[in-house]
């Protein structure tokens, strides 16, 4: 079941947040050091969960008046129970209730569970010409960490 997270769960999502991203190894994808996404919220309010403890997070926000898929992450244990697409179908449903025209993302463009997985889920690729300044500084602040370690894209839902 798909809810908002507790104020004390946010500790426990790094070790999701973690052995998900350990997966892109298979790809040749190293993401650079640092903080994780989900170390950095300070509200749970912005972060959905599935299970009991989280088997799965959905961290959003808003860009250029979308809500905006900051992250999702599925332990890779619990993965292929359809936690991730739970997660997804929340936040579509989200944007709706708050009256969000769309959802945005930026992906991994060539790697099976990120935008062929979105792209299964109804996200269609969002030409550079139709990114609001929001999304564009976002992309570029991206690129600035280093997460550009393969080729990405924008999508909306």
């Amino acid at each position: 079941m798909v809810r908002w997270a507790e104020p004390g769960e946010l500790a426990g999502l790094v070790s999701v947040e973690l052995a998900a991203d350990r997966l892109f190894e298979q790809v040749g994808i190293e993401f650079p050091p640092g903080t994780t996404q989900i170390e950095e919220v300070d509200d749970p309010a912005s972060v959905l969960v599935e299970g009991e403890p989280p088997a799965g997070f959905a961290l959003i926000g808003w860009v250029d008046g979308n809500v905006h898929l900051e992250q999702l992450a599925v332990r890779p244990t619990d993965m292929r129970r359809g936690i991730g697409g739970q997660l997804i179908t929340a936040v579509l449903d989200h944007a709706r209730a708050c009256g969000a025209p769309a959802v945005t993302l930026t992906t991994f463009r060539d790697v099976p569970w990120n935008a062929p997985w979105y792209a299964r889920h109804g996200f269609t690729v969002l030409p550079e010409a139709e990114w609001g300044p929001e999304l564009r500084a976002l992309v570029a602040h991206e690129r600035e960490l280093g997460i550009e370690v393969a080729p990405r894209v924008v999508m909306r839902g």
